[in-house]
C-alpha cells in the first residue's frame, strides 16, 4: 500500500506540471524572484493505492487572492476516486521571504485556463 506521504510528492509533481503551461512554469516564477511556499495540506484518503496502480491526478488552481492560492486534487484509479486533497500556498519574495501578490500575468492565465476547463464537456 502506498505510504500516505507519497501523495504529497505526487501533488507536488502535479502542481509543477500544472504550472508548466504558463510562461515558464514554476521556474518562470523563480526567475522573476518569486517563490510559492506551501502553507497548508489536507488529504482525505478514500481507498488505498497499491504497487503498480496507474493513477491519474486531476489538478486545478483556485482561490487566487493577493499572495495566496490553492490547488485541489483528485486521485483516480480507473475512474474510481482514491483520494481528494488540497494544498494552500503563498507567494513570497525570494530574497526577503515576505508575502508578495501572485503575479498578475499568472492570475490572468490561471483564471482563463480554469474557466476553459469548467466550460469543457
Amino acid at each position: 500500500i502506498a505510504h500516505h506521504a507519497a501523495y504529497l510528492v505526487w501533488f507536488e509533481t502535479a502542481r509543477i506540471e500544472y504550472l508548466r503551461r504558463f510562461d515558464g512554469g514554476y521556474q518562470g516564477l523563480r526567475d522573476r524572484g518569486v517563490e510559492a511556499t506551501t502553507s497548508e495540506v489536507y488529504v482525505r484518503y478514500l481507498r488505498p493505492a497499491v504497487f503498480d496502480d496507474r493513477l491519474v491526478i486531476h489538478t486545478r488552481c483556485s482561490k487566487l487572492r493577493g499572495a495566496r492560492f490553492r490547488f485541489e486534487y483528485r486521485v483516480e484509479r480507473d475512474g474510481e476516486t482514491m483520494a481528494e486533497a488540497w494544498t494552500g500556498h503563498a507567494c513570497v519574495d525570494a530574497q526577503t521571504l515576505r508575502p508578495t501578490r501572485v503575479p498578475q500575468w499568472l492570475v490572468d492565465a490561471i483564471t482563463e485556463a480554469e474557466a476553459a476547463a469548467e466550460a469543457a464537456p
